[in-house]
């Protein structure tokens, strides 16, 4: 299986540093679908993972996150991509629950719904440290983008050093679709 988890916040949408709360806030980075859809039809299964702490804050509710999701998959549809499933923790920082990145919950939980043992070789990809730290210490293939958050994080963090950098997700997807395919197990 060809599998690959993306942070939605940055890494397909522009991100705001008062979260986006509804979907009018949700406008998807330039290239960002035509990526996601090159990935699905070269047979990727596309997974998305992202911290939604707008919830556990108070900020919007369950049904605006829905709302924001079709929205993003209507455009994606439209480009001839898909999202395949979207995990996202909704819980504050302050409630130390196991899901939210950096913790590695949500992506064992990704890898529990796809049967596997591990994510070993999976590409991750992010715009910050704590999206490649919750993807570390389950093997994947770590990735971050110098949109959303990403150049800050390039500036001020340490990144694993097995990390590789992209302009952005349509120069990851490139530079993924050139490169021999590892397929999860």
């Amino acid at each position: 299986m060809k599998l690959i988890i993306l942070d939605r916040d940055g890494v397909i949408n522009e991100d705001r540093d008062d979260f986006i709360k509804s979907p009018d806030e949700w406008v998807p980075i330039a290239g960002s679908l035509d990526a996601i859809a090159r990935l699905h039809r070269e047979g990727w299964r596309v997974v998305v993972a992202s911290n939604q702490s707008g919830i556990g804050r108070g900020l919007f509710d369950m049904a605006t996150l829905n709302a924001i999701h079709l929205k993003m998959n209507k455009a994606l549809a439209a480009a001839g991509g898909r999202i395949d499933a979207i995990f996202f923790c909704p819980h504050a920082p302050e409630d130390h629950c196991h899901c939210r990145k950096p913790k590695p919950g949500m992506l064992q939980d990704i890898a529990k719904r796809y049967g596997l043992d591990d994510l070993s070789g999976v590409p991750a990809v992010g715009d910050t440290l704590r999206d490649l730290q919750a993807a570390q210490p389950l093997g994947c293939s770590l990735h971050l983008v110098r949109s959303g958050k990403g150049e800050r994080t390039l500036a001020s963090e340490t990144l694993p050093e097995d990390a590789l950098a992209h302009d952005n997700l349509a120069a990851f997807a490139t530079w993924l679709l050139a490169e021999p395919v590892k397929v999860a197990a």
